[in-house]
């Protein structure tokens, strides 16, 4: 299978090479990324020296322009396509219906991924896609199990089926989540910012640590306890039932042990997320993945990267669907 690797900087990307990914998507730096977070992502020239080094070294190069355009002004997310073309790009990663037919209209040879943004999970949706815009890859979204993506890669061929193996998780539909934008008033489906760093807060209540986002306390930390990243959906909240993670708990994806499921089920790539990570996360992840799908390691066995996962936790998410 096909290993398809973050890279959130230039230093990043070269890691990956490193480590051994074949394939490392990337972003502009601008709104048109998921990952638009400061510090991070390419301009122009950068993106033509990442597409000419990841060449050099045999590896695709995929740009990820994977928001949702605005509908009176969506010249960034063209000229984010335009850009790729003409870079040369291995492909785009696009959810966009309106910029997905923009880019197959306008550069035909451009090949064209549907993002997990896109939240296509039927058979329906993905030939659409493949019919009308000539589309090749899907990545599916991270709430099927692992019969569901067989079934459903059976029924699209010749599209090509991509599921995350490593990294975060959302228990939102991928591409439809209105909690950060809420909260903070940007959006991670438009401005590619979920739980921006620009409205995180931290305050002292005697021993307690408190975590806010915007003006929301998304959680309380007792002294000697870890304060965690105030992400909504993975804070404690209070309810009639119960006090503690309503929605999801902070914890990572880890699907190392059921790649060979996923290579049976028909699936050509798996994806690490994570172009908000450094180079250490990228090193050991990347390489850990490459030698368990090259029969090195036991790929029976976690990835043995605990350390780098959200909350120090890991699951197989949904795609086991044995959570409590």
């Amino acid at each position: 299978m096909e290993l398809v690797c973050p890279a959130g900087t230039p230093a990043a990307l070269q890691t990956a090479i490193d480590a051994g990914a074949h394939t490392i998507y990337f972003g502009f730096r601008n709104r048109t990324n998921a990952r638009n977070f400061p510090g991070l992502n390419f301009n122009e020239e950068e993106a033509a020296r990442a597409v000419e080094t990841c060449r050099k070294h045999g590896v695709k190069p995929l740009i990820a322009i994977n928001t949702y355009a605005d509908a009176e002004d969506d010249a960034i997310w063209k000229r984010a396509v335009d850009c790729a073309a003409d870079l040369k790009a291995g492909g785009i990663i696009a959810c966009d219906i309106g910029l997905v037919s923009y880019a197959a209209k306008t550069h035909p040879d451009l090949p064209l991924h549907l993002s997990v943004q896109a939240s296509a999970s039927n058979p329906e949706a993905v030939k659409f896609y493949h019919e009308a815009y000539g589309v090749r890859r899907v990545v599916l979204p991270r709430v099927m199990s692992v019969p569901e993506i067989a079934e459903l890669t059976a029924a699209v061929t010749p599209v090509e089926t991509e599921v995350f193996v490593f990294g975060g998780l959302c228990v939102m539909a991928e591409g439809r989540c209105s909690l950060s934008s809420y909260a903070t008033g940007l959006s991670p489906n438009k401005d590619g910012v979920c739980s921006p760093a620009s409205h995180v807060r931290y305050e002292q209540d005697g021993d307690v640590m408190v975590s806010l986002l915007g003006d929301f306390t998304i959680n309380r930390f007792d002294a000697g306890e870890t304060a965690g990243y105030p992400t909504l959906c993975k804070g404690r909240f209070s309810s009639d039932a119960r006090t503690g993670h309503l929605f999801e708990d902070p914890m990572s994806l880890d699907a190392t042990t059921i790649l060979g499921d996923l290579r049976k089920a028909g699936v050509k790539a798996v994806k690490v997320e994570g172009r908000q990570r450094g180079k250490a996360y990228v090193a050991q992840v990347v390489r850990s993945l490459r030698d368990a799908i090259d029969g090195k390691t036991d790929a029976s066995r976690s990835s043995g990267t605990t350390h780098l996962m959200e909350g120090l936790g890991h699951t197989e998410g949904a795609y086991r669907r044995d959570w409590r």
